[in-house]
Order: structure tokens, then sequence, then C-alpha cells
């Protein structure tokens, strides 16, 4: 494969993963709206305190989970949510 090619391919590999964690991090975002965090939790870490508390299951093996992961954790919750428009830059 020349190697033009396999840059292109690992570019929009880690862009796409780029774009996984920054749609989880705006969910997280409207989880802490809905659940009222009054912390200053937002983002990703509460995606993690969500979890945590829906699941009980450990911080450490939550933080410890892949964007992969948790997006399937959460797939049936993120249905229908799309990005706010301002948070779409392409």
């Amino acid at each position: 494969m020349p190697e033009k090619d396999r840059y292109k391919i690992l570019h929009n590999l880690h862009k796409a993963e780029g774009n996984l964690a920054f749609s989880l991090a705006l969910f997280g975002d409207k989880i802490a709206s809905r659940e009222q965090y009054r912390s200053g939790l937002d983002g990703i870490e509460a995606v993690h305190f969500y979890l945590v508390h829906k699941f009980g299951w450990p911080p450490a093996q939550v933080r410890g989970m892949s964007y992969a992961d948790l997006r399937f954790v959460l797939s049936e919750e993120m249905h229908g949510f799309t990005l706010p428009k301002e948070a779409i830059f392409d």
C-alpha cells in the first residue's frame, strides 16, 4: 500500500475516534443537565459519573472503558441524539 493511502486511512481513523469522543462529551453535557448535577461535572466526566451511579460499576472500571464501549453501553439513551448546531464545524 502506498504511504499516502496508509496516511489517509490513519487520518480518517483518528478523525472518527475524535468525533466519537466529542459526541460523547456533548452527550455528557446533556446528561449533566438532565440529571441536574450540581457538582460541576460535565462532558466525559458526567458520562462516567452517570454510569457509576446507574450500574454501580467502580469508577476505575468505568474510566477504563473505551469510547466505543461507552457508546455501546449508552446506545439506547443516545438514540436520536444529535449534536447541537453550534457544535457542527464541518
